[in-house]
């Protein structure tokens, strides 16, 4: 059986999660790979198949996406064309952790389609969502890349559809210290604010920016660029985390038993989700990264170590219940179809929202 691995490129979760399921797929299956987006700051530890532009969101400096930015990086016209030519047909089975082309191509094309991705479990009925509505934020959850079945992970295992985190090895292998500093990544946020905002409290800050290509010190605040490695040495050694409110780098804080403080970004639905699931488990959260919280921080800077969350290595098992349930069940059960004229007019809609 020949399938597709479809990987969103916008942030850094979906690829790590990708360096697990890979490795494994390939034990199984004649497995192929798709990343689309460019946003994310690690490398793929895999051969990538194919490449392609996709759709993506850009975050601003100060904690919200930029919708300027985000605008001019959506071309539906390039996005459809991506949908028409790609290659889809030689594949039996695509697993789309998000991913837009693929899943819009499969769909167009009658190829069998599964969503394995956060998201998925995200809009599951039984996990954690604000009392706001926001219908954007759903709109896209629900059509950004659509699937007939979807699956998904989370802080919790609301439902059998819905799986507790993929770990990575080198994190599920490791024996964390407590070295006494603070992990920072916020990406959404400029050097700039973090820097006057965190020389207020009285800790060791170290923090991973996408915003500087050198390191450097300013009082109790160290900057370094973005480093797979050297991140990971951070975090193992922390003694809490503070980032932004995505699912996989907060699980594995949690998985650490690291003290682990969550902000979502502005207007961002999905962050705003995962707030209220990390802080289920146990995470801190605030709103925004400002000082009218000052007081919340103080509070979790004081409180006692954070015990580690223990989440199973049951990602091969996972992947092997899905492949065998797809076999035994058959293509015509995982098969659905839409014209591209919807998705232009879908699209259409998701201009109209901004």
């Amino acid at each position: 059986m020949k399938v597709l691995y479809a990987i969103q490129g916008t942030g850094n979760g979906h690829l790590s999660r990708a360096h697990e399921i890979v490795p494994l797929l390939d034990k199984h299956v004649q497995v192929d790979t798709l990343i689309s987006g460019n946003q994310s700051q690690i490398r793929a530890a895999f051969d990538i198949t194919h490449q392609r532009t996709g759709l993506t969101f850009s975050s601003g400096k100060n904690g919200d996406i930029s919708i300027i930015k985000s605008l001019q990086n959506t071309h539906p016209v390039d996005f459809i064309r991506e949908i028409r030519s790609f290659p889809i047909k030689q594949y039996d089975l695509v697993l789309s952790d998000f991913e837009p082309v693929s899943a819009w191509s499969a769909l167009v094309n009658g190829v069998p389609c599964i969503e394995l991705s956060h998201q998925a479990a995200v809009v599951h009925p039984l996990a954690p969502k604000p009392d706001k509505k926001a219908s954007f934020g759903q709109y896209i959850l629900k059509h950004y890349a659509p699937a007939r079945h979807r699956f998904g992970f989370h802080f919790k295992a609301y439902d059998e559809r819905v799986y507790t985190p993929v770990i990575r090895k080198e994190i599920r292998c490791t024996n964390p210290s407590n070295q006494g500093h603070y992990t920072v990544y916020l990406p959404g946020y400029h050097d700039d604010v973090l820097m006057h905002f965190l020389r207020q409290f009285d800790v060791k800050w170290e923090v991973f920016s996408k915003h500087t290509q050198f390191s450097y010190r300013v009082d109790n605040v160290f900057f370094e660029p973005i480093s797979q490695d050297r991140f990971q040495q951070s975090m193992i050694s922390a003694t809490g985390v503070l980032c932004g409110a995505g699912f996989e780098l907060p699980s594995e804080a949690l998985f650490l038993g690291k003290k682990t403080m969550v902000i979502p970004m502005k207007g961002h639905y999905e962050q705003a989700c995962n707030a209220l699931g990390a802080q289920s488990v146990g995470a801190s959260t605030i709103p925004e990264l400002d000082l009218r919280y000052h007081r919340q921080i103080n509070y979790w800077l004081s409180q006692e170590n954070q015990a580690p969350i223990y989440y199973p290595d049951q990602t091969e098992q996972i992947l092997v219940q899905l492949l065998s349930r797809f076999e035994k069940e058959g293509k015509a059960a995982y098969q659905a179809s839409e014209s591209i004229e919807t998705l232009a007019q879908k699209l259409a809609l998701l201009r109209y929202f901004f």
